[in-house]
């Protein structure tokens, strides 16, 4: 369009599952994949298994890479460490600047 790249919103998010378990995931557009997790359409095969209870936290990337290196870093995490990241959600920096 005339040049002008359009720019697009990619995001990491973490759900709170009726087992008791944080799913992490990738998305651009984050109100869409929750009606998703809720529906428990084929796409969501662990929350069709564990409903989601509540999006615990999401946060906003400027591009594909840096969010899914830092979904990556979610996953291994451990609870403990997971809930603390949820509860300061700015220590998503320390995440985004590991090697």
């Amino acid at each position: 369009m005339g040049g002008i790249k359009e720019t697009m919103n990619h995001y990491v998010y973490m759900i709170l599952c009726s087992n008791n378990n944080y799913y992490t995931g990738y998305t651009t557009d984050i109100e869409r994949r929750y009606k998703e997790h809720e529906r428990g359409t084929d796409k969501c095969r662990y929350t069709r298994s564990f409903p989601p209870v509540k999006l615990a936290a999401y946060w906003r990337f400027d591009n594909k890479s840096a969010a899914l290196k830092t979904e990556i870093k979610i996953k291994k995490l451990s609870r403990d460490n997971k809930i603390k990241l949820i509860m300061d959600k700015n220590l998503i920096v320390m995440l985004k600047d590991e090697k």
